[in-house]
């Protein structure tokens, strides 16, 4: 008996990677080898990819680029699922989505633009949900992480007052895209003030705000990313506002702060990252702190647990959805421990 496209793609294991070339990318690539799931690299350029030392470990390379539709669909050839790693998102997000729903197969990235998740739920959520298949925009450190956090905090809850998110890095060492997608992204940032979304008021706001060490006593300054989208696309809430801090704002900022570099045979920098989450309903406060190393690393193992749920069938809904809509946040955070410091606790508003 011969199976035909549909069984193909229900049965493969075959994980495609747009732009597993770049700093992200082999980080990803490298996490679903150690999954035991077979990645296929794509990128511009076939000899970049076998630069990047990808035939050696055994992966397949294949070429396409944005703008051939064609080379596209011949990429995602026998692949179950397509992670996109290649930003500036606004720019290749919709290109590689068209090329996920024509194969009929699973689409996540890790963009931290705001506008790309928005459009990625406005424009394809309907294909998506015909295809029945999951399309998850920012699956990554930013947007995807604090996403399931806040959901895993809600829990029972259906509706909140407030929620607050704090990202702080004690360096950003920002990668060669990180710099072109903040040149490009020009978009007024959202929050929801009032339980509707809209701009950031300016001047940004500022908070202090304490932390475990290495941070201790840090200033932020509102500046959110995708996880506004994300949250607001299915959690009721009267305030959503992201901080980051000041230290990693001014890194990111200054065109001479050096990109990551590794300082274990993983890639990984030594930069720490702690993400806060806080959500209050009536007088009660809850709050979640996320701490771990380097958050372009971090980013691998957060969308392959995705991949690996979705190929598994551990998913609660398809369509364009929030990684908490499709997964259940608290057992997906669970599963992160390895990478992730994960601690919650609840308190009185009356004590906070």
């Amino acid at each position: 008996m011969t199976m035909d496209h549909a069984d193909i793609i229900r049965t493969s294991q075959a994980v495609a990677v747009f732009g597993a070339n770049g700093h992200t990318g082999r980080f990803v690539v490298a996490e679903l080898l150690r999954r035991g799931l077979k990645p296929i690299a794509i990128g511009r350029s076939i000899e970049r990819l076998a630069e990047a030392g990808f035939p050696d470990r055994g992966v397949e390379c294949r070429e396409a680029a944005i703008e051939d539709d064609a080379a596209l669909d011949r990429a995602l050839a026998e692949a179950a699922v397509v992670i996109n790693c290649a930003g500036p998102f606004m720019e290749t997000a919709d290109a590689v989505i068209g090329a996920a729903l024509r194969a009929g197969i699973h689409y996540l990235d890790v963009t931290a633009e705001q506008p790309s998740a928005q459009a990625t739920f406005d424009r394809h959520g309907a294909a998506a949900e015909t295809a029945g298949v999951v399309v998850i925009p920012a699956m990554g450190f930013y947007g995807g992480l604090a996403d399931l956090l806040v959901s895993a905090l809600m829990d029972e809850w259906q509706d909140a007052d407030t929620v607050e998110i704090r990202v702080a890095l004690d360096s950003w060492l920002p990668t060669k895209g990180t710099r072109v997608t903040g040149e490009k992204n020009k978009a007024q940032r959202l929050a929801v003030n009032g339980g509707q979304l809209g701009p950031v008021p300016q001047p940004a706001a500022e908070i202090v705000s304490v932390l475990p060490a290495p941070f201790g006593r840090q200033t932020f300054v509102e500046l959110p990313f995708s996880e506004v989208p994300l949250i607001a696309r299915h959690i009721r809430t009267r305030e959503l506002h992201t901080f980051l801090s000041t230290t990693a704002l001014r890194d990111v900022r200054d065109p001479s702060t050096p990109p990551p570099q590794a300082i274990d045979e993983t890639g990984r920098s030594a930069q720490r990252f702690v993400v806060e989450a806080i959500v209050t309903r009536g007088d009660l406060r809850r709050r979640i702190l996320a701490q771990g190393q380097d958050i372009y690393a971090v980013t691998a193992p957060i969308i392959c647990e995705a991949v690996q749920r979705i190929l598994s069938g551990d998913v609660r809904d398809t369509g364009a959805k929030p990684p908490a809509a499709v997964f259940d946040a608290a057992g997906f955070l669970r599963a992160l421990g390895s990478n992730l410091l994960v601690e919650t606790s609840e308190t009185s508003n009356l004590r906070a």
